[in-house]
């Protein structure tokens, strides 16, 4: 398949996600008239039902942008600085550090606010990246891919193993947390999106101002190293910018899987593999694959709904099996 041109792949994206954004106020277990949805939102009055529930879907449209555009982009970045194709914060075990984190802040800490649980999650998510990457660093040859892969499939067991020793015995803690865990973007105020946007500009900053030195880091150690790079430096601040990233929007959504492993590949496959056009296509993919995710559970589980994580799951499960059966792994 020939890459797309980045400029053509940036507008297309563009369009979906606005369409996306669209769809995310019109549908649901009650569907709003276009008409009614748009006058919602010129007027700001909360007079009919209609109008109270786009007013209500509004920071849950907002919020669920903001999510994927830093899982996409955060899934991109470890990619990149592991060289591995089926590193995410799922698989890595840093979804389950940051839900760790939490349940400790909720059971011996009485955590209740956005910005508390967002400390909480990135806290555990970078514990858990020090540890993921010490553990693979053990034994000859290095860190490798594989060993990236296997030491987070095993910190991450390890891990939801003490979720479970902490929450069996505390029942307020699980009935709190259990909501949480399942991965939604249902409960986003706009409180929550105001604690998140200083962790996600400075995390998305980061990873942008990063894309060139990834690029080069891509080579090789040793060529980045003849060009000046210091690759140490470059591979810590990446992973602090996606440890950031995964581990804010953890806080507020709870762990959603697999958006940081599918929009990578998706993009690569459409744009190329330079992370400077890489980077901004994954946070517009991001976006649209959470708000088209959170949109296709409202329609499967009405007049409910199913949670997004849950949507996520199965859409990725597959993926990730077709990834592990055809990736190569030294082809990033």
């Amino acid at each position: 398949m020939k890459p797309l041109k980045f400029q053509v792949a940036l507008l297309m994206g563009l369009l979906v996600l606005i369409t996306c954004a669209g769809a995310s106020l019109l549908i649901g277990a009650r569907s709003v008239p276009f008409a009614d949805a748009i006058n919602a939102l010129l007027s700001g009055h909360r007079d009919t039902v209609n109008q109270i529930v786009v007013h209500e879907r509004v920071p849950r449209m907002v919020f669920g942008i903001l999510a994927g555009m830093s899982l996409g982009v955060s899934g991109a970045i470890m990619q990149a600085i592991t060289r591995n194709p089926i590193a995410d914060p799922s698989i890595l075990g840093v979804n389950t550090g940051a839900s760790l984190s939490v349940v400790i802040g909720i059971a011996f800490f009485s955590i209740g606010s956005a910005e508390t649980y967002i400390l909480f999650a990135i806290f555990g998510a970078a514990v858990t990246s020090v540890i993921v990457y010490g553990i693979s660093s053990i034994g000859s040859g290095g860190i490798t891919p594989i060993k990236l892969a296997l030491a987070g499939a095993a910190t991450s067991a390890m891990l939801s193993s003490l979720v479970s020793a902490l929450l069996l015995p505390r029942t307020e803690v699980m009935n709190q947390f259990r909501f949480w865990q399942v991965g939604s973007i249902s409960g986003a105020t706009w409180e929550g999106i105001l604690a998140l946007l200083p962790f996600l500009s400075l995390g998305l900053l980061a990873s942008f101002v990063l894309a060139p030195a990834l690029d080069i880091l891509s080579l090789g150690d040793e060529l980045a190293t003849g060009l000046g790079l210091k690759t140490q430096w470059i591979r810590l601040i990446g992973a602090f910018s996606g440890v950031l990233l995964c581990g804010a929007t953890t806080a507020l959504s709870g762990p959603i899987g697999f958006v940081g492993l599918m929009v990578p590949h998706i993009v690569r496959l459409t744009v190329g593999s330079s992370l400077k056009r890489v980077l901004p296509i994954s946070a517009l993919a991001g976006a649209i694959l959470l708000l088209a995710a959170d949109i296709l559970g409202r329609v499967i589980g009405s007049p409910g709904e199913l949670e997004v994580g849950i949507v996520t799951a199965f859409i990725g499960a597959p993926i990730l099996i077709l990834i592990a059966r055809k990736a190569k792994v030294a082809s990033l």
